[in-house]
């Protein structure tokens, strides 16, 4: 790709990013797509054939097109939603944030969810979860997706299912506030995605969790 076409994809990325600090997330999370997608549409653009820096600043302004309005979307549903569960979880450990692919992920570690090497919900954990139904309500769009993990202590024949029952707990408890289940998956997946080295005490405290994700789709 010759001096041409890489500035004229540096100009379409930097036209689709260009004032994310002043953005919304919402507006950020479209951006940051659109980004993506210049840089994809641009290389394609490049490499397809003839056309010269022309054709590369077309790839990226498709690619930028589609890239602010693939995969999942960050609407005002789900900036409301995560409003109201950082709200909800204040105080707590239960950390809340929005994912690079705009998913809305609540992190439960085991302290606030479940005693250990049981998977009863704790009472901490129940006003939170009541709070994430109440949102989805509010959402009809919105799937949620509940994953249980473990730390590495014990063998897989305990944290697999370990795991699964406390993600199994979480979405039954959110059925029961009225979620429909078809808008839930769920799994557990034991001690196979630690977030940190299961070295210390602390360590696997933090790999003891169960993660929700929220997510709404594109229309396709």
């Amino acid at each position: 790709m010759n001096k041409l076409k890489i500035g004229a994809l540096a100009l379409a990325v930097a036209m689709a990013t260009a004032g994310c600090a002043d953005m919304s997330e919402t507006q950020r999370g479209t951006a940051m797509g659109a980004g993506a997608g210049a840089v994809l549409g641009g290389l394609v653009g490049g490499i397809a054939g003839p056309g010269g820096a022309g054709r590369t600043a077309a790839g990226a302004a498709i690619g930028a097109a589609i890239g602010a309005v693939g995969g999942n979307i960050w609407s005002k549903h789900m900036q409301d939603q995560k409003m109201a569960m950082e709200r909800a979880t204040a105080g707590t450990n239960v950390q809340v944030t929005q994912t690079a692919d705009n998913r809305l992920k609540v992190n439960v570690p085991a302290d606030t969810g479940f005693a250990t090497g049981r998977a009863d919900i704790n009472p901490a954990l129940r006003p939170i979860l009541d709070q994430l139904a109440s949102s989805l309500a509010q959402n009809p769009a919105a799937l949620i997706e509940v994953y249980g993990h473990t730390d590495s202590t014990g063998t897989d024949a305990i944290n697999g299912p370990l795991s699964r029952q406390r993600a199994q707990n979480v979405s039954s408890y959110l059925s029961s506030r009225g979620i429909a289940p078809n808008r839930i998956t769920m799994d557990g997946l034991g001690s196979s995605q630690p977030l940190v080295a299961n070295d210390t005490a602390a360590n696997r405290a933090m790999n003891r969790r169960v993660e929700i994700y929220t997510r709404e789709q594109a229309p396709q």
